[in-house]
């Protein structure tokens, strides 16, 4: 059980039903927090910070839930994207603000700079800039994942910080990245790489469309990165800064 007591809205980008989001419940459950459960009605991978619904006139629809994983838990399904849930959680739509958002546990790693497309990312960084303490988490299945990755593994390696998280300052978002395998060791603190292993490849057509693909990156990942350590079977942390002001550039 934890030593700080927290109440921790729980949400990611691959939806309700995903295995991820419900084992980091249930180990927030089991640290002791109180846990609500909202996450998107459907998958909304590649959103960021994003603050679309799909109803109309502002309105979103909720549908209260049930989840086997985590029994009598407060569970809901948003037809939103998981940055929106996380402003709305702020501002009590799913009870009492948060004092904690946990984003996860993502299918694959989120690392480089491109956590800036991440769902599970811009969750993490809205809950910071709304005063919550956040921790996005997410676990490097690749390109071609095995049958039963292991959840419980991310989870365990992030319970180990929960209580860490607990007594940062209101505002921060740290970002979690695990490799996928039966055990790990604690998280190595690592700087954002400028691309990771894998990176989104556009592809244009002669009939004036593109396709988005994901590829493998060839070459070195830079050393001490993110990308890097977690190639090499590290998990890795990153505490992110949101959008904020340039004092230094000259205009």
């Amino acid at each position: 059980m934890g030593g700080i007591l927290m109440r921790a809205l729980i949400t990611n980008d691959d939806g309700i039903d995903a295995p991820g989001l419900a084992a980091l419940a249930r180990g927030a459950v089991e640290h002791g927090w109180t846990v609500v459960i909202a996450a998107p009605a459907e998958e909304s991978s590649g959103t960021s910070a994003g603050l679309s619904g799909a109803g109309e006139a502002g309105r979103v629809t909720v549908e209260r839930r049930e989840l086997p994983e985590v029994p009598g838990v407060q569970a809901y399904a948003v037809a939103a994207h998981p940055g929106l849930i996380a402003l709305a959680a702020a501002q009590g739509a799913f009870g009492e603000p948060p004092d904690v958002v946990l984003s996860g546990v993502n299918r694959g790693a989120n690392v480089g700079r491109a956590v800036l497309h991440s769902g599970t990312v811009g969750a993490a960084l809205t809950a910071a800039i709304n005063g919550a303490r956040s921790l996005a988490v997410s676990l490097d299945v690749g390109l071609d994942p095995r049958p039963r990755p292991h959840w419980d593994t991310a989870v365990a390696v992030a319970a180990k910080m929960f209580d860490q998280l607990a007594g940062l300052p209101e505002g921060t978002a740290l970002n979690l990245n695990v490799p996928d395998r039966a055990e790990a060791g604690p998280p190595q603190r690592a700087p954002l790489a400028e691309f990771g292993s894998v990176r989104s490849h556009v592809q244009n057509d002669e009939s004036g469309t593109f396709t988005l693909t994901t590829v493998t990156v060839e070459g070195e990942l830079p050393p001490g990165s993110d990308a890097r350590l977690l190639a090499e079977g590290h998990p890795t942390v990153t505490a992110l800064r949101s959008v904020t002001e340039d004092p230094d550039l000259a205009l």
